[in-house]
């Protein structure tokens, strides 16, 4: 089996088609993902509730080595690190630093480069640089379009109905159905609920979309 290279190749701009090939892979990379979510107070409850917000970008970063003193040929390293860094440049076609793909085996992240690092380690005599470390971060990006698309989205636009656990309440279906624990109002009125602390566990609740009540239930 072929030794796999890992590359950077670019999507758009003046480069786009062409790939940079690192010229060693890297020895480890970590991918971090994470999800914005705001708290919310609800009357009555211990603690307040989590109302998510939005995904983040994940982001992939490694270490890049650079070496043109092994092989005899002691040329400039920063003719091979200055194609990642002009990666960070805006795109004269673009106005906008270009998107690229990582790719190495079984990774393909699609992405922005958002930070780079270059450290110079060895020089020759002259003062000319022949050994680099490159620390990348790679910003994972999504067009609109494919985010619109997602089959996971959806909304609140159907009548359901829950059964009340012991462990729920008006306020935290409201936040899980409509992503607002203030519309427990809109809930509460469908089922002609007075005390929403007086319902038992066990009890089957009418959850009425929102575009059949007044705005967003909002107290």
């Amino acid at each position: 089996m072929p030794f796999a290279k890992a590359k950077i190749h670019i999507l758009e701009g003046s480069r786009a088609g062409t790939d940079i090939e690192v010229l060693f892979n890297p020895s480890e990379y970590s991918l971090e993902v994470s999800n914005n979510f705001k708290e919310s107070a609800a009357a009555g409850l211990d603690s307040s509730l989590l109302q998510f917000v939005n995904g983040v970008a994940g982001t992939l970063t490694m270490e890049l080595y650079f070496d043109t003193y092994t092989d005899g040929d002691g040329s400039d390293v920063t003719a091979k690190t200055d194609q990642i860094a002009q990666l960070m440049h805006v795109d004269s076609d673009k106005h906008a630093p270009p998107k690229v793909e990582f790719r190495w085996g079984t990774v393909c992240f699609r992405a922005v480069v958002e930070k780079l690092s270059q450290k110079f380690v060895m020089f020759l005599p002259d003062g000319t640089p022949v050994r680099a470390r490159l620390n990348v971060t790679f910003r994972g990006h999504k067009a609109l379009a494919e985010q619109l698309q997602d089959p996971k989205r959806q909304s609140a636009d159907k009548t359901k109905r829950r059964v009340l656990s012991a462990d729920s309440s008006v306020w935290l279906i409201a936040n899980q159905e409509y992503r607002d624990p203030r519309c427990w109002r809109l809930i509460a009125l469908e089922n002609r609920i007075e005390d929403p602390r007086a319902i038992r566990p066990g009890t089957a609740l009418v959850v009425p979309p929102l575009d059949e009540k007044s705005g967003r239930g909002a107290p």
